[in-house]
C-alpha cells in the first residue's frame, strides 16, 4: 500500500508518540513524550501536523509552528527505511503553511542531516547553544554603577517585571500572567526567584531562575534553569546581567541545586563571552537552517 500524506487527527496520538520517541531517541538530553505532554504541547504552540500513513500506521510526521523565533519546521520526523524521498515530500507539503518570507528548521550542528536541508533549498544562519554550568560555591558579584540595587522581585511588580523583558529583547517575550505559570510548573519558585536591577525606580535588568523541572524529572538531576534574561539597551555594558547571573546562581546554589543551564543565541557573542567568564561552557549547539519561500 502507497504511503499516504494528511492532517493529524486525535484518534492518531499515540502512534505519533511512538514515531517521535523513536526517532528522537538517543539526541541530546532527549525527554520522551507521552501522550498527555504531546497533545499539551500541541495545543500550547498551535502547531500544524502532517502525519505519513502506511496501512494504518504513521510511519512520518512533520509540524509547522510560528513561535517567538519564526515560522519554523518544529519536527520532521520519518522511519529509516522509507528515508530521504519521505521526508522531502512532507517538508515540501509543510512549507505550504509558511506565511512570510522565510521558513527554518533546527538541526544539530554537527548533524549530516545539514547536508539534507541544504539541497531543499535552505542554509546555515544563526543558531541557538545551550550553555551549562557547575554549581560548586557562591561566587562574588562584580562591581555595578553607582545607584543600582540588585535585589529580588517583590509582589505588585509583575507588570513592570513583563514591560522590562519585552523592552530588553525588542519583542513581546512575555505576557501577564508568566509568574503565576512558572509557580505552577516549577515549584517551589516563587517571586524570590527572579533577579532585577533597579535605577531611579525603574526596572532595568532582569535574570530570572527556576528548578529545571523536566530535565530532574527524566534525568533524576537537580538542575536549576536560567531565562528569560533581558537588560534595558541603554544600561547594557555595565555588569548588570553579570551581576545578576550570579546572584541567580547563588540563589540556586543555596537552595541545593549542583548545576545551571540556560539558552543563548550563537551570534550573541557578549552574552556567551560573559558566561565563559563565569564557568558555563557550550553544553550543545544547534543551527539554524533557513529559507527563502517563494
Amino acid at each position: 500500500m502507497a504511503v499516504q500524506i494528511r492532517g493529524f487527527a486525535d484518534e492518531g496520538l499515540s502512534g505519533l508518540v511512538e514515531l517521535l520517541n523513536d526517532a528522537r531517541g538517543g539526541s541530546y538530553e532527549f525527554i520522551p513524550l507521552d501522550e498527555d505532554k504531546l497533545s499539551s504541547r500541541i495545543r500550547e504552540w498551535n502547531l500544524e501536523i502532517l502525519v505519513a500513513e502506511e496501512e494504518g500506521a504513521i510511519v512520518g510526521s512533520v509540524a509547522y509552528n510560528n513561535g517567538h523565533w519564526g515560522e519554523e519546521i518544529e519536527w520532521l520526523c520519518v522511519l529509516d527505511r522509507l528515508g530521504l524521498e519521505l521526508e522531502n515530500l512532507l517538508v515540501r507539503e509543510i512549507e505550504k503553511c509558511v506565511k512570510g518570507e522565510t521558513g527554518f528548521a533546527v538541526v544539530d550542528a554537527e548533524s549530516s542531516k545539514i547536508n539534507d536541508w541544504v539541497e531543499r533549498g535552505y542554509k546555515p544562519k544563526g543558531g541557538l547553544c545551550h550553555m551549562v554550568a557547575t554549581l560548586d560555591g557562591l561566587r562574588p558579584f562584580p562591581k555595578v554603577p553607582e545607584g543600582v540595587v540588585i535585589r529580588s522581585l517583590i509582589s505588585g511588580e509583575e507588570r513592570e517585571f513583563v514591560d522590562a523583558v519585552d523592552a530588553g529583547f525588542g519583542w513581546e517575550r512575555l505576557k501577564q500572567g508568566a509568574i503565576q505559570k512558572w509557580k505552577s510548573e516549577c515549584p517551589p519558585f516563587s517571586q524570590e526567584w527572579v533577579h532585577i536591577a533597579e535605577l531611579d525606580d525603574e526596572i532595568v535588568s532582569v535574570v530570572v531562575s527556576r528548578p529545571n523541572v523536566e530535565y530532574n524529572e527524566s534525568f533524576g538531576g537537580n538542575r536549576g534553569y536560567l531565562g528569560p534574561a533581558a537588560t534595558l539597551p541603554q544600561y547594557r555594558g555595565k555588569n548588570l546581567a553579570s551581576a545578576l547571573t550570579c546572584r541567580a546562581m547563588n540563589l540556586l546554589f543555596r537552595k541545593g541545586m549542583d548545576s545551571v543551564a540556560l539558552y543563548t543565541s550563537e551570534q550573541n557573542l557578549p552574552a556567551i563571552s560573559l558566561l565563559q567568564k563565569i564557568d558555563f561552557r557550550i553544553g550543545h549547539h544547534w543551527k539554524f537552517m533557513r529559507k527563502s519561500m517563494p
